[in-house]
């Protein structure tokens, strides 16, 4: 079926004999083992729906982390000072504050650097290590970062310095010749954990640490750190991020992390923390330091215990995330998207050398969600141009750029599956274009842009009772997604404009009593044409969310796409 919004929209398949087994073997209702189903889940997540299991070091015998793990513990015990650098973004944000409130613990020496984006650029690199040696340490820590870094760490290497990496981002062969590489996407035996980002595998490494030196500080009162940066790195929310999630949020209490305690506060918000509030509101503000010039800012935040240091550090980040928003928001204005429709490339590619250079990401995360295309972003910086890209699931962007690099398209970057970053010259623009739609094809031949909805339910159906047993599965996230349906044959009673951009609407199906609904940046589109203006009976697409009021909770509809047809 083809939507309002030109999208083709197509019920997911699924095996029903699998489906009539998983109800019968675990005594789950129908619309619980469908999802399950669909999402392919293991006997381990499976289980998990009805049980709480225990989050436990899944990497504590690995060769990577009980070598680095010696490492550490041998510059713990001569008094070493030791430098940690981590990247600018919330994951190695998140990395660096835990080491940092390790060593603090253990009052350990040491010292922490977070790059600025536009002087310093990307991870480790000699120039920045030639600033850094000047403060003599032992050992360099690298977190999220390092895994290209193969002139740095033989700089590093040169001046007898000790160095670890623990990275999530692609690696190729040969590797950097540091002392120690922690990082799943190598050729290894703990490959299957490459869905872990560098604050898991951080984290995981100093409980490794901890168990060796049976030192008492609890590392699990930061295991929200781990969360945050899983769900900000859009990692997968499934095996063991999704018993991290569960036991996260489950046990989580606002008022015993101070930095988190202070953005509520100042945000005035009094509820309990849910996983789309690390996505879509405590990430946005950390990050928005190393996206404005401020990059060690988040880190300050999560590594402080004083009222007044938290106050300030809180207000200037919200006031650097709500500058922000309103330059997102001109750039967003100044792009023709209907123009780039007509291009209808595979990989969407946008040059403005005007965009602030710690925008790209986010503006290439719009592209991305508006085309579902992987989308790179480019602009100026200094004598190159500096480029981020994010990806959809079935294109990993983090290869493509060693490729890239190898072939001189582009002069160094790095990535994962979903997002990388690098530096081009201007001239290659067309070469980078080239290659990329070129070999877009050439990995997906057979890939068609269709949009999938998990199953048809009845107006009639959706209740509490619904909601909570599609709740069983959650927490959701990317691997994991909010549960997507059709509804058919529904009138529009009323719609109200809410805010700038999003539409409010009254729906009510043949049976059963009307149901509130919310569309998200929908008014100055078809979907939100219709939803003000339409009076026959409509089809929807939209996920059934709980909407929270005045301590009041009402299910309610997320529409994210209709049809005119009610057939």
């Amino acid at each position: 079926m083809i939507a309002v919004s030109g999208k083709k929209w197509i019920e997911q398949k699924v095996n029903k004999n699998l489906v009539e087994k998983i109800k019968q073997d675990f005594n789950f209702k129908d619309i619980l083992a469908r999802l399950i189903v669909l999402r392919n889940y293991d006997i381990t997540e499976i289980n998990s729906i009805n049980n709480n299991l225990k989050l436990i070091n899944v990497l504590k015998d690995n060769s990577d982390f009980i070598k680095g793990s010696e490492i550490l513990i041998n510059s713990i015990k001569k008094k070493d000072n030791i430098c940690i650098l981590g990247d600018y973004d919330v994951d190695g944000i998140s990395s660096t504050s835990l080491l940092i409130r390790y060593f603090k613990h253990i009052k350990q020496q040491y010292f922490y650097y977070i790059p600025n984006r536009e002087k310093d650029g990307y991870g480790a690199t000699t120039n920045l290590f030639q600033k850094l040696i000047l403060k003599k340490p032992k050992l360099v820590i690298m977190v999220d970062c390092g895994s290209t870094s193969h002139e740095a760490i033989n700089y590093l290497n040169s001046k007898n310095i000790k160095s670890i990496i623990i990275d999530h981002h692609e690696i190729n062969r040969p590797y950097p010749e540091s002392n120690v590489i922690i990082n799943p996407k190598k050729n290894t035996d703990y490959s299957e954990y490459n869905y872990l980002c560098a604050t898991t595998l951080t984290y995981l490494f100093i409980e490794k640490v901890i168990q060796k030196t049976k030192s008492k500080f609890k590392l699990a009162d930061f295991l929200i750190y781990v969360l945050l940066a899983t769900v900000c790195d859009v990692m997968p929310l499934r095996k063991f991020n999704k018993i991290l999630a569960t036991d996260v949020i489950k046990n989580f209490k606002i008022e015993n992390n101070l930095a988190f305690k202070t953005i509520f506060n100042q945000l005035g918000l009094k509820k309990k923390l849910a996983v789309d509030d690390l996505g879509f509101l405590i990430g946005p503000i950390i990050n928005s330091g190393g996206r404005l010039g401020f990059s060690s800012l988040g880190t300050k935040l999560l590594t402080s215990d004083n009222t007044i240091t938290l106050q300030k550090k809180t207000s200037k980040l919200i006031n650097l995330n709500n500058k922000r928003k309103k330059l997102e928001k001109n750039i967003l204005n100044e792009i023709n998207f209907k123009n780039i429709s007509k291009e209808n490339k595979n990989v969407i590619i946008y040059y403005n050398n005007t965009i602030h250079e710690g925008l790209i990401g986010i503006i290439a995360s719009r592209l991305k969600d508006y085309f579902n295309k992987p989308s790179i972003v480019i602009t100026k910086s200094n004598k190159l141009l500096k480029a981020s890209a994010r990806s959809t699931k079935n294109y990993n962007i983090g290869k493509i750029i060693k490729i890239l690099v190898d072939k001189d398209i582009i002069e160094k970057g790095g990535g994962h599956n979903m997002a990388a970053g690098f530096s081009i010259k201007e001239e290659n623009l067309q070469l980078l274009d080239d290659f990329v739609q070129k070999d877009y094809l050439k990995n997906n031949k057979n890939y068609k842009l269709i949009f999938n909805y998990d199953s048809e339910i009845s107006g009639s159906a959706i209740n509490k009772n619904l909601y909570n047993e599609i709740n069983k599965l959650a927490p959701f996230g990317n691997g994991n997604s909010l549960p997507i349906f059709l509804i058919k044959n529904v009138k529009i009673i009323r719609s109200r404009l809410v805010g700038e951009n999003h539409i409010n609407s009254i729906i009510k199906p043949n049976v059963g009593p009307s149901i509130n609904t919310i569309c998200f940046d929908c008014a100055n589109n078809e979907i939100g044409y219709y939803l003000l203006s339409y009076k026959k009976k409509i089809s929807i697409i939209a996920h059934i969310i709980e909407n929270s009021f005045n301590n009041k909770k009402s299910i309610q509809l997320n529409i994210k796409d209709l049809f005119l047809s009610v057939n």
